[in-house]
């Protein structure tokens, strides 16, 4: 005798899916490491992981990884910039050149400028 087959139960989702994170960071921006190892160091950022919540920023947590030698491409070690969390960065002022938290400032079109707050100037979006 066969025995019996039962269904199989769906699996439920224990933490719930995580959301994009809003983000004052954008590519292209000049920032500066306030946290971790590369502390004090600047670069301009290349990429943002808004599901994740972090930037990949030039010159930054440097990583090597083997790469194993395949028929198109070459093996051996490669270094890459790693990607590190947006809360370990902040923007540079543009007239100072120091690290300043941003404000949002709505114009009267309805436009959103980012403000650096040490000293008032709009920060421009590099895109």
């Amino acid at each position: 005798m066969k025995p019996l087959l039962y269904k199989k139960t769906r699996r439920v989702r224990t933490q719930p899916v995580p959301q994009a994170m809003k983000s004052h960071i954008t590519k292209g921006d000049q920032v500066r490491v306030i946290r971790g190892d590369q502390k004090g160091q600047e670069g301009k950022v290349l990429r943002v992981l808004p599901q994740k919540g972090r930037v990949v920023v030039e010159g930054i947590n440097i990583v090597k990884r083997h790469k194993r030698a395949t028929q198109q491409d070459e093996g051996g070690i490669i270094e890459f910039a790693a990607p590190i969390h947006v809360s370990n960065v902040m923007l540079l002022d543009p007239k100072s050149g120091d690290p300043t938290r941003v404000r949002r400032k709505v114009g009267k079109d309805g436009t959103v400028e980012r403000v650096a707050v040490k000293s008032g100037q709009p920060i421009p979006r590099n895109r």
